[in-house]
């Protein structure tokens, strides 16, 4: 029998997206423990929140496969979603592979190149969302699927150990108005040949029935704008190119022209009209058009469905916007739904617009916005095609992961592994398992730097957004006399306390009993000095504020 290092098997892990909704990052390796040949699927990016203060972006650290980069054969994009390939411009240098996506995928990876100064050329390989190829150990399948973004794509990943079917992320549409349908039929033959194991979508696992369709989105967005009196904006994902068209439509049933507000939205929008998408539809409008139609004769189309500061409706919504604007008797249509995490942000927009008297519409109100994830019926239609040995819940957090686990036992699957970011799941031969931990984490983009989302800059930065900063400044001689005034200077505390006495007076005092109380000794140490100033100013600052500031002390001997 063959040590397990040297046994030949076919594993999975996941460096991002499982414990997770967002950072999508996937290996599957086949060989030994020595030398393993390894396919990532997708490469994706999360968005920060106001736990990483100045911090935008969230990557997962591809660590482990950049140290076995001469081992890494190719990186498949499923779909063009942030979480799906936005970390490739930043992670792709570290990794070097070719990369294969589809031809909307592509133009618009480019697209975003083209507009981002310094972004790397990545050297893409087309395929379509049929198609079959081998890279090493593995046969590659695309199979279509229906998602809320064009050209998405499962994939079947065939080994001499077995077929694995990762589904990426899909929903069953019958009329999905842009783009193919997912292929029901070509899921049934494979899961005829025989699957090993399933990787599948969890995020909608919580949900009943089966997700409406776009069609039925694009006869309410109509219903909407046929109706409307003033202006109507829509707001949306940018990469929904299903609802652009849907929008662009009814608009001109009623007469009026779309103008498209947002460099996201303008970026899709000429790729998928490059691409046929879009044929039919229209001349959209530049933002500079918006002062020359009437209320009556305008729909917008903006970014920023998400709360984004910058985005072009939180600009709008503050009066902000150059060139548009909304006033009592418009309707903004929010025909999206509301990520968690991005609610505090999404609230600040529709009450500026409440103010205003704006008319708000979401998915509450009507039928404006689908998810291009499974309900459970689904779900269950994906499981009875394919029919696995082995199901793995992916693209959810713990709850959705647990609750497809229970899901899939009780469609009869044999294995079901809930597995996390980091866990080495061996597929075959022999039982699934986890059986080991790859090196995983997070890395955050700051700046122009990438940096571990642990390091020490953004932890001082969480204590400086909570506590403030105090600097302290004084000269001391080589007698330990302070022979300069004692400078301070406050950021992010409150100049005053509550009776109307100067905080920096209070830091100042709190010094100089510090001084005194020193031993002689320790006042000629500069670094002495240093330390029992910087604890006194903090516990000090402490017991006025209740709060313990971020304190730096020089001493400058003289």
């Amino acid at each position: 029998m063959k040590a397990q290092n040297q046994t030949d098997n076919l594993v999975f892990a996941a460096l991002g997206g499982l414990g997770e909704i967002g950072m999508n990052m996937a290996l599957y390796g086949v060989g030994t423990t020595r030398k393993r040949q390894w396919l990532m699927v997708d490469c994706g990016v999360a968005f920060a929140g106001e736990d990483l203060p100045g911090v935008d972006l969230i990557f997962p650290d591809p660590g482990f496969i950049v140290a076995e980069r001469k081992n890494l054969l190719g990186i498949i994009i499923t779909h063009a979603h942030e979480d799906h390939f936005g970390a490739l411009a930043d992670l792709w240098p570290r990794l070097g592979a070719p990369v294969y996506m589809t031809p909307f995928s592509a133009n618009l990876l480019e697209a975003r190149r083209l507009s981002e100064p310094g972004a790397p050329r990545i050297p893409v390989r087309g395929i379509s969302q049929a198609s079959r190829f081998t890279l090493g150990p593995f046969d590659i399948e695309t199979i279509p699927v229906a998602h809320s973004i064009p050209e998405s794509m499962a994939l079947a990943i065939r080994t001499a150990h077995g077929t694995v079917l990762h589904t990426g992320d899909w929903k069953i549409d019958e009329t999905p108005i842009v783009g193919l349908p997912t292929d029901g039929n070509r899921l049934k033959e494979i899961g005829d040949e025989g699957v090993l194991a399933l990787v599948c979508d969890s995020t909608n696992v919580t949900r009943e029935g089966i997700s409406p369709s776009e069609t039925e989105v694009r006869e309410s967005l109509r219903q909407l704008i046929l109706s409307a009196k003033g202006r109507v904006a829509v707001t949306t994902f940018a990469s929904n190119v299903a609802r652009i068209r849907s929008v662009a439509e009814a608009a001109a049933e009623a007469g009026r022209e779309v103008i498209l507000v947002g460099r996201a939205m303008d970026r899709v929008k000429d790729v998928a009209a490059e691409l046929g998408m879009l044929d039919g539809i229209a001349s959209f409008r530049s933002a500079d058009r918006f002062k020359t139609l009437a209320r009556d004769k305008c729909v917008l189309l903006l970014t920023g469905s998400q709360g984004e500061q910058r985005a072009a409706l939180a600009r709008v919504a503050e009066g902000e916007h150059p060139e548009v604007t909304l006033a009592a008797g418009d309707t903004v249509v929010f025909s999206s739904r509301t990520i968690p995490g991005n609610e505090k942000g999404v609230g600040k927009i529709v009450n500026s617009l409440a103010k205003m008297g704006v008319e708000i519409i979401t998915d509450r109100d009507a039928l404006v916005h689908v998810s291009g994830h499974p309900r459970k019926e689904e779900l269950r239609r994906m499981y009875e095609w394919i029919r696995p040995q082995i199901a793995i819940p992916a693209h959810g957090e713990a709850l959705h992961l647990t609750l497809h686990r229970e899901f899939a036992k009780a469609m009869g699957v044999k294995e079901v592994i809930r597995a996390f970011n980091g866990d080495l799941v061996s597929l075959a031969p022999g039982e699934a398992a986890i059986i080991n931990q790859v090196p995983n984490g997070r890395l955050v983009k700051d700046g122009n730097f990438i940096i571990p989302a642990a390091d020490a800059a953004i932890t001082e930065r969480r204590k400086l957004s909570f506590g403030g900063l105090v600097t302290i400044a004084l000269g001391l001689d080589d007698r330990g006399v302070i022979v300069t005034d004692i400078g301070v200077e406050i950021v992010g505390l409150p100049k005053e306390d509550d009776e109307g006495e100067p905080m920096v007076e209070h830091i100042r005092d709190i010094v100089d009993e510090v001084f005194s109380s020193l031993p002689k000794a320790k006042r000629r140490d500069p670094e002495a000095l240093r330390i029992a100033i910087e604890r006194g100013v903090r516990a000090g600052v402490s017991e006025i504020w209740g709060k313990k500031p971020v304190t730096k002390v020089f001493v400058l001997e003289v």
